[in-house]
């Protein structure tokens, strides 16, 4: 699939100026696109941490005027189960964040897990070679630099494949950078990998 960039008018945590969309997020795109057609006025977004499902979710409630209640996993459960409700009763969209999905989401209020049971869900996954290459250039030539062909080749045939291990590579490479006043260049694209533990010896 292309890529295909959604400019945004507010801040998404520093990481980019624009959400960026490959097999990993699609469906998750589509279902919050179409929110007129869910069952219920309210849907839970999962993802793994730094996948942008915040970033997703403030687009979501920009374009549909719904509200968003991130971290839902690490917030009170009462108040849960009322903007549950609210939304049914204003017909306004809510969108519900979290790492996991019930039952690894462990809901203890008995009301607030039957209508988590009954709320249509989707899910960000693990990024693709496409979006790890989209992200490493859009990072480094809002700073005017360019990452070669061949660092981006030898980080994708050796990191691991999740978001975090992705921000976790761009900042090591935007300290190397700063520190060595360098370039991006293969040798710092296997340093940075070095540090990050994800290089097989002798690289």
């Amino acid at each position: 699939m292309n890529q295909i960039a959604l400019p945004l008018d507010w801040p998404d945590d520093g990481d980019d100026s624009a959400f960026i969309i490959d097999d990993s997020n699609v469906e998750a795109v589509r279902h919050l696109e179409h929110w007129s057609l869910w069952p219920v006025r309210v849907s839970l977004l999962t993802g793994p941490r730094k996948s942008g499902k915040t970033t997703l979710g403030r687009m979501f409630a920009r374009k549909s005027g719904g509200r968003l209640i991130d971290d839902a996993d690490l917030s009170d459960e009462e108040p849960l189960f009322h903007a549950w409700n609210l939304a049914q009763a204003e017909k306004r969209p809510l969108l519900i964040i979290a790492d996991a999905p019930p039952p690894r989401w462990q809901i203890k209020l008995p009301d607030l897990r039957s209508r988590m049971a009954a709320t249509p869900k989707t899910a960000i996954g693990d990024p693709g070679d496409m979006l790890i290459e989209a992200r490493l250039q859009r990072h480094f030539s809002s700073q005017g630099m360019n990452v070669p062909q061949n660092a981006i080749d030898y980080v994708l045939k050796r990191m691991d494949r999740s978001h975090f291990a992705l921000h976790r590579l761009i900042e090591t490479l935007d300290r190397l950078a700063f520190e060595r006043k360098s370039r991006i260049t293969l040798a710092l694209a296997k340093m940075a990998m070095a540090e990050d533990g994800e290089s097989a010896p002798g690289d």
